[in-house]
């Protein structure tokens, strides 16, 4: 019999965090899906070091988090709401023994902001126990929980990423072993998905033929050597790892304790890395295409002078994401770098809202401007991108009421005019200012002296990559994943984009 030692919240009340909420507390950038880890590592203490890697990898998700530890057959699970640091603690840890585990951090796009949402989720198949981790986004949702509730899957969440714990159980329960059924369930799935797997006998690690999401592989020194799976190689370098490879479009990767094997499980896959996984999402200091995101992003920011120099005294960037191509904007400009703002780096997300008085006072909890640096200065401000509009606008009042005389906005990537199904959580096509208005009306709306993006042509060139292999379909529209017309009419509400 297969066991589920599931250690839960309500033996440590004080771990619980349930946000609210709310779009007056959203941050006025895309939000990414999930951070993922697997290690395969008997031996070691799986649960600390999966904890750490998920430490790591908190920018990618700040609503939930969970661990899933496999000690022979039975599994150990604990998740819940909040922040890693604020859902784990060492009695936790310590309840979750085991020689591999699979972790995840959520930020919320299919399925709602619960606790049952949380991830891992973990089923029971012949075979054993599956705990899976989930980044991205499938597209063809509303057809798979069709097929999957004909056949009599008790579904108890709303997440797509469940949908496939189910499938690869229903190909197991019908015959197939672990390898073959996760083929077959992947097989069913598309869109975007980046997977770790865990099973009684060791952890998988899936990519969708495109490769939208990001999937690394590390390895851990010793004799055999030991692997880990992560969303980026920050969660690596945080336990010492070592990159090896990506994962590779359309390829699981299976880790057991005969070692690393590598199944391409798709015949056609089409590299489409989402661009801006290198823009924003992934932190700076994380590795893609042999160079850190840091590099890039200061490219782009060359660029962007290159595109639309302006005369200023100042240049400084939007704390913390726009600061490298701010960076890179003097060094191509001329323009003194300076810092215009400070980031308050000890505020975690809250979901406390500031009363109407606040807001009318300017209730600054993570960003205040340097008066001294700005006063009676031309400014340029570079930041990566403009989604709806609302904190840009805050901003730019900032700066003049800290006596800035001039405020020119540069933004690092092109104008955001379509939403991604992919696994970003954007708006409707109408809550995206780009799609609804010029650049022009924006630069008045925003109330900036003058506003320029970098061209779409100038942001794929920086990478110095084959530029067919990005998804940049919240720019274009050109979807590389076909789009389901019930899903497709849910966002895209617009026939025609301003540009």
């Amino acid at each position: 019999m297969i066991s589920i030692h599931s250690v839960t919240s309500d033996e440590y009340p004080e771990q619980t965090n349930n946000p609210i909420n709310s779009h007056d507390n959203q941050p006025d950038k895309p939000e990414e899906a999930c951070g993922v880890f697997g290690i395969y590592a008997p031996a070691e203490d799986v649960a600390k070091l999966t904890y750490f890697g998920l430490y790591a990898l908190q920018h990618r998700g700040q609503e939930s988090a969970g661990i899933a530890t496999f000690e022979g057959t039975q599994v150990h699970l604990y998740k819940d709401m909040g922040l890693v640091s604020q859902v784990f603690n060492e009695s936790i840890l310590d309840q979750l023994p085991g020689s591999l585990a699979v972790g995840h951090t959520r930020y919320s796009t299919t399925g709602s902001s619960r606790k049952v949402n949380a991830q891992p989720a973990v089923l029971e198949t012949r075979l054993g126990s599956l705990a899976l981790a989930h980044n991205g986004n499938l597209v063809n949702t509303v057809q798979l929980r069709q097929e999957l509730l004909e056949n009599k899957c008790n579904l108890v969440t709303t997440t797509d990423s469940e949908m496939i714990a189910f499938a690869i159980a229903e190909a197991i329960n019908a015959g197939a072993d672990w390898l073959e059924g996760a083929i077959q369930a992947v097989h069913r799935c598309q869109g975007a998905f980046s997977l770790v797997i865990g099973t009684p006998n060791g952890v998988m690690g899936v990519r969708d033929p495109n490769g939208i999401r990001p999937l690394v592989i590390g390895t851990l020194a010793g004799n055999p050597v030991r692997y880990v799976l992560a969303s980026e190689t920050c969660g690596l370098d945080i336990i010492g790892a070592e990159y090896l490879r990506d994962v590779e479009p359309g390829e699981l990767v299976w880790i057991t304790e005969e070692g690393l094997a590598s199944y391409h499980w798709s015949q056609q896959p089409q590299r489409k890395l989402c661009i801006f996984e290198m823009i924003y999402f992934a932190r700076p200091d994380s590795v893609m295409h042999n160079e850190s995101l840091y590099s890039y992003r200061m490219r782009l920011g060359r660029q962007l002078a290159a595109e639309s120099f302006v005369d200023a005294d100042i240049v400084f960037g939007v704390p913390d994401s726009g600061i490298p191509a701010a960076i890179g904007f003097s060094q191509a400009s001329g323009v003194s770098y300076a810092e215009g703002l400070i980031k308050n780096r000890y505020v975690g997300r809250t979901f406390i809202q500031p009363t109407q008085t606040m807001r009318e006072l300017g209730i600054r909890m993570k960003l205040n401007p340097l008066k001294d640096v700005l006063a009676g200065k031309r400014v340029i401000i570079v930041d990566d991108s403009i989604v709806r509009g609302t904190t840009s606008r805050k901003l730019v009042k900032t700066l003049r009421d800290a006596g800035a005389v001039e405020v020119h906005m540069r933004i690092s990537s092109p104008p955001v005019t379509h939403p991604c199904f992919y696994g970003i959580d954007t708006d409707s096509q109408d809550q995206l200012i780009a799609a609804t208005k010029s650049v022009a009306e924006i630069a008045k709306q925003l109330e900036v002296d003058s506003l320029a993006y970098l061209s779409w042509e100038g942001m794929l060139e920086a990478t110095r990559e084959d530029t067919n292999n990005f998804c940049s379909a919240c720019f274009t529209g050109d979807y590389p994943v076909a789009i389901p017309e019930q899903v497709k009419r849910s966002k895209l509400s617009l026939e025609k984009v301003v540009v």
